[in-house]
């Protein structure tokens, strides 16, 4: 395995790739009672459309959230969740647009769970009968997302940002997509996307290195699968489809989120742009912003405010949203804001606190297993490695981050979704 320092982190990383195509890095943390492993696969919500040694293929909207539903079920009758429980881990799972993550986090037993985990991830068991069965618990599910205002205010801005990009649909698909899902296609996907060659196991804590990948070469298959391609379909423009968007629903006051699309950039060189486009938003509309303090003075935002820079499935974006009584307000106040920046470029000072703050966000974040392990699975199909991120946030310079509010955050890119509160009768 090779071994990477971070002096300034006090981490040791070892990487390895082992002959099937499985991805392993650990981090290990001696004296940690605590221990975590995540084990991914490059496959998420908007892998629809992908190729196979030349063969292109389709599948419905939400197949990768309903294999992940499915594959806690054992041969044995068994419930991989279940033992792992009984075990003492804290397991879970999640889909994304652009991944699939199955984890768990323990102070003892690990190596039994991590048994666990890599054998039923690698074990397909579907029958048409338990397929059948969760359909009607995935499409409740999908229900309940339609009725979300979050989650209805953040798919009506992707579907105004993207024309045909798959991220614009839900990550568990439609009621009527799902519908088009068998047990069948359950097997067929999860021998494309759930291939060692295709998957990365990601884990920290007081570990041996060698004894990790030891288990995983006795446990998981030998041979190398081919990897499928995603196809994402055509390269769009940067210009939104709709610039604005309403929709009304049971709210008690209007709920917004505005955002921008980004061009990704592949490697370190897309970390680098993450790191940017972050420090640019805690800059222009962070809680210490003249922004967000005078819109916050004035009433016209709260304190349900966030912001952030999401890159996901060959897709970059920033968002900013809350709760508004004006939205419309939100958005120019922000283009002022950048109208500004542009013309003066950004403080010294405030840029070299916001520098800081940033950093320590970052050591903080360390502290917390599960967001590392899973920003390494994450990062691997990107091609970067995000424990780089803190020395590459000291190189940037104020000119780097003025440069990327002129060039990717002009007023015409934004869209503005708005949930407003439903008028009775």
């Amino acid at each position: 395995m090779q071994i990477k320092e971070f002096p300034r982190l006090g981490e040791t990383l070892y990487t390895g790739v082992l002959p099937n195509g499985l991805v392993l890095h650990v981090l290990p943390k001696p004296g940690f009672r605590s221990r975590f492993a995540v084990f991914a696969a490059n496959y998420g919500g908007a892998h629809r459309r992908f190729t196979l040694e030349g063969k292109a293929m389709d599948t419905p909207a939400g197949v990768a959230h309903y294999l992940e539903h499915k594959m806690f079920d054992l041969p044995d009758g068994d419930n991989a969740l279940n033992l792992l429980s009984a075990n003492g881990a804290d397991p879970n799972a999640f889909t994304a647009s652009n991944i699939t993550c199955y984890y768990f986090q323990c102070t003892e037993k690990f190596e039994d769970n991590l048994r666990l985990l890599l054998h039923f991830v690698s074990t397909p068991y579907f029958t048409e009968e338990t397929v059948q069965k969760e359909r009607g618990i995935i499409a409740q599910e999908i229900r309940m997302g339609e009725d979300s205002p979050d989650s209805a205010v953040y798919y009506n801005l992707l579907r105004q940002l993207f024309a045909s990009h798959p991220i614009r649909d839900r990550v568990a698909g439609t009621v009527e997509s799902i519908a088009e899902i068998t047990h069948e296609t359950l097997y067929a996907c999860h021998k494309v996307f759930y291939a060692p060659s295709n998957m990365c196991l990601c884990v920290e804590g007081d570990v041996d290195p060698e004894r990790i990948e030891a288990l995983v070469r006795e446990l998981l298959p030998g041979e190398k699968a081919p990897v499928p391609q995603a196809d994402f379909g055509p390269e769009e423009g940067l210009l939104p489809v709709e610039a604005v968007h309403r929709e009304a629903m049971p709210v008690s006051a209007p709920q917004f989120l505005i955002g921008a699309k980004l061009r990704p950039e592949p490697g370190e060189a897309g970390l680098r742009q993450r790191i940017v486009a972050l420090l640019v938003l805690r800059l222009l509309v962070g809680a210490s912003s003249p922004f967000y303090t005078s819109l916050y003075a004035a009433g016209t935002l709260n304190r349900d405010f966030d912001y952030e820079a999401d890159f996901s499935a060959g897709t970059g974006l920033v968002l900013l949203g809350g709760e508004s009584e004006d939205p419309e307000a939100v958005l120019a106040a922000l283009k002022d804001e950048i109208a500004k920046v542009c013309a003066a470029g950004f403080d010294p000072a405030a840029f070299e606190r916001a520098k800081r703050a940033s950093y320590g966000a970052r050591l903080r974040g360390l502290e917390d297993f599960e967001s590392v392990c899973v920003a390494l699975a994450t990062a691997q199909y990107e091609g970067f490695c995000p424990l780089d991120a803190p020395a590459l946030l000291g190189e940037l310079t104020r000119a780097e981050c003025e440069a990327f509010v002129r060039e990717s955050l002009r007023p015409e890119y934004f869209a503005l979704s708005v949930i407003e509160p439903k008028k009775e009768g």
